[in-house]
Formats: structure tokens, C-alpha cells, sequence
């Protein structure tokens, strides 16, 4: 049996694929630790996993970001990647290290699995591997490694081939980490050098590359190829493969009472903005409502777990409203998926072979939607705020041509065969089993 550390910021699409992660853990006789917000105590049980909390200073409720950091409002891009880094992820970073030292020393561990954003794992890696547990970057985002293939992570650049993409690279990455993220990266040391007295172990993006292990969760076909990817990193699939629900939330109890009209022959177009990124539904809801509005569609809304009588304005003949709706059930009857590009959502579409519309430049939205263009899997429109007439071009242009489709099954079918938490929690056995702080006692 090993003990594990899993470590979570408070934010719901952090928490829910570990949570997967911890579930699984547990069901194969592991002793599971799980440290993330009070918000999540609930969820985090459920698993079977022991709930620690944050500490106050590391803790923030995420049902309103905007409310929580006002300060990132209208930001997108770069901008606002630096700003979440450095207020949402880099500013707890003290605390969560303190935090996992502290439940470390009152409950060793093997390993301590963190999702990408925990700088306090990234935090520990200043320790020698000796005096630690082993650390597993769970990569609940896309990949953020620097390599001389891809443009840096933030940007949303496709690769480019050749000689010229590489010096492309080249220079984007020293942009990048001098002028771009240069003052995050400036924060990021002095966070380290009070907490640690080192400085941050690598370039804040790039700090998966120093775990002992990193684990992605999608497959080869959805990341871009690099010739200098680390031995360390293991694609395992998406880790909730099954009984997945709207935006990773929980179920309707019962199924709306149009749910046959699915079945009535129109193309079924589902749009949705998760549970996060849901304050406005006039970023891409609106607009998907509004521009197929006379088209021979069944536009079908989930509104993440808001109301529907949220969904302010008229709403055309031929649009259906739920607040949740069974995923599993719902994409195997989806032609066409608009949405603003969560990882988590992107890789379940993706797994029933679904094609999609994306429209965000928030989170990691910005590399999602990237990869979901350069895989051929749907159409990137480019915005945080999409117009009526975008959307519908885009959603008429992909069921029109059903290469879109095709990439997207592609991926599906590796999906599909992936192993998920299985694998992860073979390569976390494996290393429990060398780990230098076992006592040999089992």
C-alpha cells in the first residue's frame, strides 16, 4: 500500500479530475491524503480520500472569480495568464508548501500528486530528493513544457515545422521569459526565496519538467509532438472517462422532457460555458442562440449549473434549456459541441467523437483551443466573446465537412483505449516502491 499526498488549488476544474485521482488511488488500497479548499471537504470524502484543508491564506471560493480578483476582469491572453499566476496560483504558494510540509510531518508520504497550478509541490522540488517524497505533476491542463518544437505556452501558437519554426521558438521563448512573463517569473523567485531561501527551481511555466514524474491527462494524438520531450512524462488518457456530467457536475435526476426531440432527425448542436467561465452567457451562449436562430438545428444549452431563467431574452423555437445534462448520454447524440475550451470538457467530447467550435482565452482555454484547430478536431474562433455570425459560420462549415469529425474520432478511439487513473496508479506503485524515505514496512 502506498501513502499519497493529493494536492488541489480550490478551484473546481483543479479539483474535479483529481478527485478521479484520488477515487481511484483509494480503490486499489492506497492511503489517500487530499489537500485543497473547505469548499471541496464533501466532494474530497465521497472519494474515500482523508480531507486536509488549506490554510485561510491559500483558500478562495471559485464560484465568482471575478468577485474573488477583480483585478482579472477583461483580462485575456498573456495578460491574463500573468495575472492568475501570479495572483490565483504564485501569491498561495507559501502556505501550500507549509501546508504539505505540515501534513507530511504529522503523515509521510511516497508521493505527493499535484495538478500543474500547485506551486506548493513546485515548491518542494527545492528539496533534495533524499528528504522527500517523490513528486507527480498531474497535467490537468495542456502541456506547458518549453521545447525547441512549440511556441511557448500562453501564446496559442501552433507549431511550425522546420529550421524556421524552430529559430521562431527560439526567440518567442526568450520574449516570452524576459519581456512577456519576465515580472511573474521576478515574483515567482522572490515567493521562493522567502519560502525556501531558493529561488524558483526552473521557469514558472516550465516547472513539470523538474517533477519526478509528470503525467498528462489526454493522449499523444490531442499534444503537440516535441523531439526533446522528457522521459518523465506519461500520457494516460483523460482520468474521468465515464459517467462524466455536464461541465463535470452533478446529473439532472431526471431527463428534460424534450430529451426524444434529440432523437427527431435536426443536427444537434450543444453549446455550453461550464461552471466557471458561466457569467455571461453573451461571451458564447447568447451568440450560438442567436446566430442559429433560423437554422434547421437543435440548439440544445446547458447553463453549468446557473438557472435557466438566467438565460435572459427570447429564445428561438428551436433552442432547449437545462441547468445540468448527462454527458455520456448527451454527446453520443451531438453533432456539434461550441464551447469556450476546458480541458476536462474538450477531452470527453473528444472521447465520443464529437467536433467542436471553441471560443476562449481565459485559463488554459487559450492552449485548449489552440490544439483543438491544430488537431483538426473543430474550428478555433479566436475570442473570449464570439459574434452571432462566427459561431454560425463555424457551426455550419463543421457539419458540412466531416474531416472535423473524423479527427475528432481519431482522437476519440485513443481516448477510448487509454487507461486513465489505472496507469497513474501503476507508475505511483512503482515509485512508492523505490521510494528512499520507506521504512520497508508495508
Amino acid at each position: 500500500m502506498a501513502s499519497v499526498l493529493v494536492c488541489s488549488s480550490p478551484l473546481v476544474g483543479h479539483v474535479t479530475p483529481m478527485l478521479s485521482v484520488a477515487a481511484g488511488l483509494v480503490q486499489r488500497g492506497h492511503d489517500v491524503r487530499f489537500l485543497t479548499g473547505q469548499r471541496y471537504r464533501d466532494r474530497v470524502e465521497d472519494t474515500g480520500a482523508s480531507f486536509v484543508p488549506l490554510p485561510p491564506e491559500a483558500d478562495f471560493d471559485d464560484t465568482n472569480l471575478d468577485e474573488a480578483f477583480p483585478g482579472r476582469i477583461g483580462l485575456k491572453g498573456p495578460k491574463g495568464i500573468r495575472f492568475d499566476i501570479k495572483e490565483i496560483f504564485m501569491r498561495p504558494g507559501k502556505a501550500q508548501y507549509e501546508a504539505v510540509l505540515a501534513t507530511l510531518t504529522e503523515h509521510p508520504a511516497d508521493a505527493v500528486l499535484a495538478e500543474s497550478l500547485f506551486m506548493g509541490a513546485a515548491l518542494l522540488l527545492s528539496q533534495p530528493r533524499s528528504s522527500r517524497p517523490a513528486v507527480v505533476n498531474c497535467g490537468i491542463v495542456p502541456l506547458s513544457l518549453a521545447s525547441r518544437d512549440t511556441a511557448p505556452y500562453g501564446l496559442g501558437i501552433p507549431p511550425m515545422a522546420g529550421a524556421a519554426g524552430r529559430l521562431r521558438n527560439r526567440a518567442l521563448q526568450t520574449l516570452t521569459e524576459k519581456v512577456v512573463f519576465g515580472p511573474v517569473q521576478k515574483y515567482a523567485d522572490a515567493v521562493a526565496l522567502d519560502t525556501t531561501g531558493r529561488p524558483f527551481p526552473t521557469f514558472f511555466m516550465d516547472w513539470p519538467r523538474a517533477a519526478d514524474c509528470l503525467v498528462q491527462f489526454t493522449v499523444p494524438e490531442f499534444e503537440y509532438p516535441r523531439s526533446d520531450l522528457p522521459g518523465t512524462v506519461h500520457f494516460v488518457g483523460p482520468v474521468s472517462q465515464s459517467g462524466t456530467k455536464s461541465a463535470g457536475e452533478t446529473a439532472a435526476e431526471l431527463l428534460p422532457g424534450w430529451w426524444e426531440e434529440l432523437d427527431a432527425g435536426r443536427p444537434v448542436v450543444h453549446v455550453t460555458q461550464g461552471t466557471v467561465a458561466n457569467r455571461d452567457f453573451d461571451d458564447l451562449i447568447r451568440p450560438t442562440i442567436d446566430g442559429l436562430a433560423d437554422d434547421d438545428v437543435l440548439v440544445v444549452v446547458s447553463t453549468g449549473g446557473r438557472p435557466v431563467a438566467d438565460l435572459a431574452g427570447p429564445l428561438p423555437d428551436n433552442v432547449r434549456v437545462a441547468s445540468y445534462l448527462p454527458y455520456d448520454q448527451l454527446l453520443a447524440k451531438t453533432d456539434v459541441l461550441v464551447t469556450n475550451g476546458g480541458y476536462g470538457g474538450v477531452q470527453f467530447a473528444l472521447r465520443h467523437g464529437v467536433p467542436l467550435v471553441v471560443a476562449g482565452e481565459t485559463e488554459e482555454k487559450t492552449e485548449v483551443c489552440a490544439r483543438v484547430a491544430w488537431s483538426g478536431a473543430g474550428i478555433n474562433l479566436r475570442t473570449n466573446r464570439a459574434t452571432p455570425e462566427a459561431v454560425a459560420r463555424a457551426v455550419r462549415a463543421v457539419l458540412a465537412n466531416s474531416s472535423y469529425r473524423e479527427a475528432s474520432g481519431r482522437i476519440g478511439g485513443s481516448i477510448r483505449t487509454s487507461r486513465g487513473v489505472d496507469e497513474l496508479a501503476e507508475l505511483v506503485e512503482t515509485i512508492a516502491a523505490s521510494s528512499p524515505l520507506r521504512d520497508g514496512a508495508e
